[in-house]
């Protein structure tokens, strides 16, 4: 929804003109579930996300309307006052965590609207929470820091949604930068600018169109399994706190003190350490064929290790293999989403033709397509 689109759908249900605020959704080139291990990852913010317009209304109640679902919810901003509808939750979450820092958060009256698709592993949750976390920072004059509203994001999604997500989603879409990745190290927050500017290659997501859903045992037991198997290393290697900081050497020194399933998914892990290094260094060189193997690989371990791909998928990464693409993968959480592929431009036509033929062939649907290009963060929209 554009601007104007948004502006007037408020002032038709609340008679009142309001700021725009707008906050990205985001891809990650590689490093994926190495987040909440204490790993560097390698996000940028790209140019879908969530618009919002928001205005204070004076009094303890939240009124939000989320245009793309026709779905209007009213809730205070006490603990008891949680909302039901699942969307309003990410609003009512930010609302309490940042009182819980001090904040003095009055109610408002707020829409917002979306182009960052539900389900495809683009953390459409994490644009919502920046979008409002760093409104309400501005609009109640809060004065959040922006690395503190990461975590207010962070924790709404733990103690109101229900996944033990880490912080990357939410770094990325208050940081992001056009023209740039942010190599992020989650276990201290410190960052630094990557520069990403293939020339004569295009980034492109594939929606595989099978929605995925990571509240409950399928992220958390994964999750489990790379603490189990970092404890385990920690007791020979004191001060191990995440798998980032372990070896596959340390691992195998283990192995036998593990489940196979535990080894595995740290094996995984551990790997995808080594090949975020390597693409950084390969993005510095602008090697975009190193990184486009270290995709591929990746891809490899998520659906072999991990095991958090799909058939969808796995038809999709095959199809970019056989047309020639540099580099693809799944991105996201997995057990659905869209695959990430770096193509190069002569390839790009023909690689998108023949995914969207041979996928509706075999699954008698299409995907959809996502050209997408790293963007700046969350921003006031004038």
């Amino acid at each position: 929804m554009e601007i104007n689109s948004i502006k007037n759908f408020f002032q038709e249900k609340f008679s009142a003109t309001a700021t725009c605020y707008f906050s990205p959704g985001r891809i990650n080139l590689i490093g994926e579930h190495i987040d909440y291990n204490g790993g560097c990852v390698l996000p940028g913010a790209i140019d879908k996300g969530i618009l919002a317009a928001i205005r204070p209304n004076g009094a303890k109640i939240v009124r939000a309307w989320s245009v793309d679902l026709s779905d209007y919810v009213e809730f205070g901003l006490e603990e008891t006052d949680k909302p039901e509808a699942g969307w309003a939750r990410y609003i009512f979450g930010v609302c309490r965590e940042m009182i819980k820092r001090g904040a003095k958060i009055g109610g408002f009256d707020t829409v917002f609207s979306g182009d960052v698709p539900l389900g495809a592993g683009l953390s459409s949750s994490a644009a919502l929470e920046s979008t409002y976390a760093f409104a309400l920072n501005e609009l109640f004059q809060a004065g959040i820091d922006q690395k503190e509203l990461v975590l207010v994001g962070q924790k709404t999604e733990h103690n109101y949604c229900g996944v033990n997500c880490g912080i990357m989603d939410q770094f990325a879409s208050l940081f992001g930068k056009a023209g740039y990745l942010i190599r992020l190290d989650c276990s201290t927050m410190e960052y630094e600018y990557t520069p990403f500017d293939p020339k004569g290659y295009r980034l492109v997501l594939l929606d595989s169109v099978t929605k995925h859903e990571l509240v409950g045992s399928p992220y958390n037991d994964r999750r489990a399994s790379c603490e189990r198997a970092a404890l385990a290393i920690a007791k020979r290697h004191p001060g191990v706190e995440f798998l980032g900081q372990a070896t596959e050497a340390w691992l195998e020194e283990v192995r036998a003190e593990i489940s196979e399933e535990d080894y595995l998914r740290a094996l995984y892990a551990i790997q995808e350490n080594v090949r975020l290094r390597e693409t950084v260094e390969a993005l510095k060189r602008g090697d975009y064929e190193t990184v486009g193997r270290c995709m591929f690989e990746t891809h490899r371990g998520m659906s072999q290790l991990y095991e958090v791909s799909t058939e969808e998928l796995d038809f999709l990464n095959q199809i970019a293999a056989d047309c020639g693409v540099t580099g693809s993968r799944i991105m996201g959480g997995g057990f659905g989403g869209c695959t990430l592929n770096l193509v190069k431009e002569e390839r790009y036509e023909a690689f998108v033709e023949t995914a969207v033929r041979q996928f509706r062939e075999r699954y008698g649907k299409e995907p959809k397509v996502y050209p997408v290009v790293i963007s700046d963060g969350a921003r006031k929209i004038e």
